[in-house]
């Protein structure tokens, strides 16, 4: 199967912006608007693996608390980690 990057960026614009969550669909989809267009093939599959934990997973991570979740330490979870930091 071929690897399409519109395809990917469009279903990553959709499930960062429709997650459930007012406030997650703001942070993510503020945070994919911002980056989707500088991240590589690989980044915007780890932006796809992201948008894999639920809202509540996220938030707390993110916010410091322990969620018993091992996030990847890569470029797009510290990006968004800050991300959410400087939204407050």
């Amino acid at each position: 199967m071929e690897f399409n990057i519109d395809q990917l960026k469009k279903k990553i614009v959709y499930r960062s912006n429709y997650r459930g969550t007012k406030e997650m669909d703001q942070l993510l989809g503020s945070f994919t608007k911002k980056y989707i267009d500088v991240f590589t093939n690989e980044e915007l599959k780890e932006l796809e693996k992201l948008l894999d934990f639920d809202d509540d997973t996220l938030y707390s991570y993110y916010k410091g608390l322990n969620t018993g979740t091992n996030f990847e330490n890569n470029r797009v979870n510290l990006l968004f980690k800050n991300f959410i930091y400087n939204a407050k």
